[in-house]
């Protein structure tokens, strides 16, 4: 993990903002860690220690406006940057659906432009997905109660996006719908 992006998500108030299993910071390292454990690039580690800079569509408190994509992206890289503004962008009850199709329709909630983006960055965001829902349903039994048939059935749509890593956990952390 980036030591300055750490650094900066402290300055910025992350391990002072709740979220479930603790504070936002502590969410934030177990997504980056979960996704280094599955064997993700260095880009998408980077992504999953910052993908709430901006906010998102399950979790609105951003740590940043738009305005400063820059700065995130001088301190992670640009393709990290990407995949982070990318996340938190996406409409997830519009772009859902379709991530996994040929011509998928992703809609940005910011400009509400629909596009298609390119197979890789759709990957990225299935395995973001999966690791930011994943440590949800590990720290927090009742979200996992709550949500777990309703995330089982998205990871299972999104499967051809996922790792064989990340398809494992899901089964592991929801279970495969046999119960």
């Amino acid at each position: 993990m980036s030591e300055h992006a750490v650094a900066w998500l402290r300055e910025l108030g992350a391990r002072e903002i709740a979220h479930p299993g603790g504070t936002l910071l502590a969410h934030l390292e177990r997504v980056a860690d979960l996704l280094a454990s599955w064997g993700a690039r260095p880009a998408l580690r980077q992504a999953g220690l910052c993908h709430a800079f901006y906010g998102t569509d399950g979790f609105p408190t951003a740590l940043l406006p738009l305005t400063r994509r820059a700065e995130l992206a001088a301190v992670i890289g640009d393709e990290a940057e990407e995949i982070v503004y990318a996340y938190a962008a996406c409409d997830r009850a519009a772009s859902y659906p379709t991530l996994a199709c040929e011509e998928p329709a992703f809609r940005d909630r910011f400009t509400g432009r629909v596009h298609s983006p390119a197979p890789r960055l759709r990957r990225d965001l299935a395995e973001l997905s999966a690791a930011n829902e994943l440590d949800l349903a590990r720290i927090d039994p009742a979200f996992r109660d709550a949500l777990g048939d309703e995330l089982r059935v998205l990871f299972t749509r999104l499967g051809a996006l996922l790792s064989e890593p990340a398809r494992r956990e899901c089964r592991t952390v929801l279970g495969d719908g046999d119960d």
